[in-house]
């Protein structure tokens, strides 16, 4: 077969494939991609990049404002895995356990239950704190620091026993992001540069802006957005498109990155080759932690079948972010989709990163 590169552009967008299999159907591909033109041209999206692949095929398309395949977005939650992973460097070397007390490593995580959560606990949403403290939008409206999160984190409630339920939360995100951070004495941000991001080949990636301008990014469409991320001058010093939050380097959703990049880090789980994490550590995330429980969840990743793609296997794994982002890879049929807007998922779930994950699925021969 031959092998050969080609690069495209029209009015869809600007197009790389790399094309030396057959296995996927580029009809359902071009389908996705119609469906995503449709949207930013009627400006209901601002800005979109897909990334498809399997194997050595490559399909790559920038849509609306997104000039280029390479342009950088806002991840939110696709950020937690990427801090996970991070964690695991550090579990793989030795220097933390997943079976460690939260309290060993901050010890002013004390009252109630809190002495039984670990380290595997927050990775895994069981730990039983909140997904966002009850002070989240005072701490953004003062543009507090990240350790006043902490500060609050370590005196909220826990909403149950821990190691009994699944519950989504950011901020146990948070705490093991603290944990690797105090471990090694370095700035978390610089820690998942160093031993995630460049030998992972994810060099448009950065926890925080990264040295960037706002405007060589995509701004998210807040007046679309819930509640507290939305547009207007009561919120525009903290909104998702504001400096105080594009460079607070939140670990639970504060990550730039490419749909390219975000594939890599998806590759590292796919075809793990040991330069980040030990195989069978990079093997342990995609299975189920939370057996017995009312939802599975791997170690930072979302794992339950019929998450993404209606065609994708029940091995599939990945993760949505709110401002319209979502990535997954389906060990199955070694297919890799990541599709970043600008639209808020609240909104582009159902209508929008749905519907291509669904195309792109079922595009496996």
């Amino acid at each position: 077969m031959l092998k050969r590169r080609e690069c495209l552009s029209g009015l869809l967008g600007a197009v790389c494939m790399n094309r030396l299999t057959a296995a996927i159907r580029k009809d359902r591909l071009d389908e996705a991609a119609a469906l995503i033109a449709k949207n930013t041209d009627s400006g209901d999206v601002w800005a979109a990049s897909l990334y498809v692949a399997q194997n050595d095929f490559v399909y790559q398309r920038a849509f609306g404002r997104a000039q280029d395949p390479d342009a950088v977005f806002l991840l939110a939650s696709i950020t937690k895995p990427m801090t996970v992973t991070g964690v695991m460097v550090l579990v793989d070397r030795g220097q933390l356990s997943l079976s460690d007390p939260v309290q060993k490593h901050i010890p002013e995580f004390t009252g109630g239950d809190r002495g039984l959560v670990t380290v595997k606990h927050l990775l895994t949403h069981s730990s039983g704190l909140p997904d966002q403290l009850k002070e989240n939008v005072a701490l953004r409206q003062r543009q507090a620091p990240l350790k006043d999160f902490v500060a609050g984190t370590c005196r909220t409630p826990l909403l149950f026993k821990p190691g009994t339920q699944v519950k989504y939360q950011s901020m146990g995100t948070l705490l093991a992001a603290e944990i690797a951070q105090r471990v090694t004495r370095r700035p978390f941000r610089d820690f998942l540069r160093d031993e995630v991001f460049l030998p992972a080949g994810m060099t448009r990636t950065s926890l925080g802006l990264g040295g960037r301008r706002i405007p060589e990014t995509m701004q998210s469409q807040i007046e679309s957005a819930p509640g507290m991320y939305g547009g207007g001058t009561a919120t525009r010093d903290w909104n998702w498109n504001s400096l105080y939050w594009r460079d607070l380097g939140a670990p639970w959703g504060g990550a730039h990155s490419t749909a390219s990049d975000v594939a890599r880090l998806l590759r590292l789980f796919l075809k793990p080759d040991g330069k980040v994490l030990k195989r069978e550590t990079a093997a342990s995330m995609l299975a189920n932690q939370t057996p017995g429980l009312n939802e599975p969840w791997g170690i930072g990743w979302m794992i339950k079948p019929g998450t993404f793609g209606r065609h994708c296997s029940n091995r599939t794994f990945g993760h949505y972010g709110a401002t319209g982002t979502v990535a997954w890879a389906d060990p199955r049929t070694q297919l890799i989709c990541v599709l970043l807007t600008t639209k808020p998922a609240d909104v582009s779930r159902s209508h929008l990163l749905g519907p291509v994950s669904d195309l792109v699925s079922a595009g496996v021969a």
